[in-house]
């Protein structure tokens, strides 16, 4: 995967941030800000007229549809998130917007007898709209499937 540098490793399907969605991860955090959680208030008073998603709801997001991708080698036994370079917030995802992935990878490093750290370019589009959601380069330490002895 080392040459694969600076390629595109792969497109999410859509994914619906809905109401729901965003009132589970308000629920799961603790974070119940008017902007995201009351519909009514966001009407009214909202720059967006809308509720929007929590940033880190979106980027949270970036795991299950980089999985969904398959952008890991073949034989990688298990993979961990080691960190993130740089996240930008870009534009609000709007509750019941349709976002998608777009992973490129950067560069991978030995890390150890199969170990192997991958740095990625995501981004999260947002269906209709030019300037996307979030951009965030994430680390990822894979683990390569050990060979059975014979």
């Amino acid at each position: 995967m080392k040459e694969m540098a600076g390629q595109e490793l792969g497109v999410s399907h859509w994914v619906t941030v809905g109401q729901d969605r965003i009132d589970s991860f308000a629920d799961c955090t603790g974070d119940h800000q008017w902007i995201h959680v009351d519909p009514t208030r966001a009407r009214r008073e909202s720059p967006f007229r809308t509720t929007i998603a929590h940033g880190y709801l979106t980027l949270s997001i970036i795991g299950a549809l980089g999985q969904e991708i398959g952008a890991l080698p073949e034989n990688t036994q298990a993979a961990f998130n080691y960190g993130l370079d740089s996240v930008r917030f870009v534009s609000p995802v709007r509750a019941g917007a349709r976002i998608r992935l777009r992973v490129t990878m950067m560069w991978m490093e030995d890390r150890g007898p199969g170990q192997y750290l991958m740095k990625a370019s995501n981004v999260v589009e947002i269906e209709g709209e030019e300037r996307p959601a979030l951009v965030a380069e994430t680390l990822v330490m894979l683990y390569e499937r050990r060979k059975k002895k014979a």
